[in-house]
């Protein structure tokens, strides 16, 4: 490999020089390091200058880079080569560039001139195919392999280059104009024959037949999923014969018609059955609401109990109208066991009747463990002070409440 760094020098205060036939030329500074290391930094620039040309001549040169590209690569280069901050042979490389430039010349014209001639040879294979296009439009009678021919002569079309815009476009319209004469040809032809329309009616009468099935179901659910797929069905489906497609038409149409139509009323019926039982909870909410609850905590839960029967027998209301209701349901719920709770804690306990209730459930046990005493009955004592203690514990828990 050669070196560089001998193209190149640096004084005392770090400027660096390349050394040139016109003679030394400063290039940069350097103050990172020693001066060769400095060389050495500048040399690996003209290095990679000298790598890329190395690229541009060998791609050039085989022929896998379009000349016209190379050509403005070399004339870059060599336009910055004076300017450029490298140490190196920069006589050697600019020569280098002039003869490269010649090179990227010649081999340029002769590009242009081989697209000159693909431009006429592709030009003439177009031409050839319109041609044959245009006959098979005129004279083809085999519908199948013809068109087989036109998409083959379309394939073969896009991979023809070089052709000029208007020309290429002008050739076109013939070619699309004769596949379009085609096509007209053959679906003229194929008009007059009703296999296709046949097929579609028989298909269409299974629609309608399975469509007047279900008009009468109630599922409603899986019945409406069914219908919409058979409408896409009918969409999807070849046209029948004008006359019949429309009575077919009309048939399928009156089947789901009929279908939706019942499904509506049931749907209405149902929501104004809903609206009622809204009514009715309204009412009975209204009266929960406005019950006097702190005069009568103990008839207000009474009648909040006949109440919620009422409101469960009421029965479902319509959606919107649900979670507001039962929230205030709740709030209503909530509000009475409020108050009975704070009327439990009001009451004395020599007028609060579960107290007065476990007293005398308390004196009818120490009445029988009397009578166990005076019989003598060991097991008799032993059950009745059992007993005797719970329920003297209970009546304690429940004073310490009030």
């Amino acid at each position: 490999m050669i070196d560089w760094t001998t193209f190149g020098r640096v004084d005392a205060d770090g400027t660096v020089y390349v050394k040139t036939a016109e003679g030394d030329r400063v290039v940069g500074s350097w103050q990172a390091g020693t001066p060769e290391e400095g060389l050495a930094h500048f040399a690996r620039r003209f290095a990679d200058l000298v790598t890329e040309v190395d690229l541009v001549e060998a791609r050039l040169k085989s022929g896998a880079a379009d000349a016209s590209h190379s050509l403005t690569s070399v004339k870059r280069i060599r336009t910055t080569l004076d300017e450029a901050h490298v140490v190196g042979d920069i006589d050697g490389l600019a020569a280098r560039l002039d003869r490269l430039t010649e090179l990227a010349d010649v081999k340029a014209g002769e590009a242009k001139a081989a697209r000159e001639v693909a431009r006429t040879e592709a030009l003439a294979r177009k031409t050839a195919l319109v041609e044959e296009a245009e006959t098979i439009a005129a004279d083809a009678t085999g519908w199948k392999s013809a068109g087989d021919r036109l998409k083959e002569i379309l394939d073969e079309w896009k991979t023809i280059r070089g052709v000029d815009k208007k020309t290429d476009g002008e050739l076109w319209k013939r070619f699309a104009a004769a596949r379009d004469g085609f096509t007209r040809r053959r679906g003229a032809h194929f008009a007059t024959l009703d296999g296709q329309r046949k097929q579609a009616q028989t298909a269409k009468e299974d629609l309608v037949k399975e469509a007047e099935t279900l008009a009468e179901s109630t599922e409603w659910g899986p019945t409406a999923t069914r219908l919409k797929d058979l409408m896409n069905e009918w969409k999807a489906a070849p046209r029948a014969a004008k006359e019949s497609e429309q009575k077919l038409w009309e048939r399928f149409r009156a089947a789901q018609d009929a279908f939706f139509t019942k499904r509506s009323e049931v749907f209405s019926a149902r929501d104004a059955e809903y609206k009622g039982n809204l009514e009715k909870k309204q009412a009975i909410l209204a009266e929960v609401e406005a019950l006097d609850i702190d005069a009568d905590p103990r008839g207000a839960q009474n009648k909040l109990r006949d109440a919620q029967a009422a409101w469960h027998d009421a029965g479902r209301v319509p959606r919107e109208s649900s979670v507001g209701l039962d929230r205030r349901w709740r709030a209503a719920e909530e509000r009475i066991r409020i108050a009975m709770d704070s009327a439990w804690r009001k009451t004395t306990p020599q007028d609060n009747p579960l107290l007065k209730q476990m007293r005398d459930q308390v004196a009818e046990a120490e009445e029988k463990l009397a009578r166990a005493q005076a019989a003598g009955d060991t097991k008799r004592v032993k059950e009745a002070e059992k007993a005797l203690a719970s329920k003297k514990q209970f009546l304690a828990l429940a004073e310490a409440a009030g």
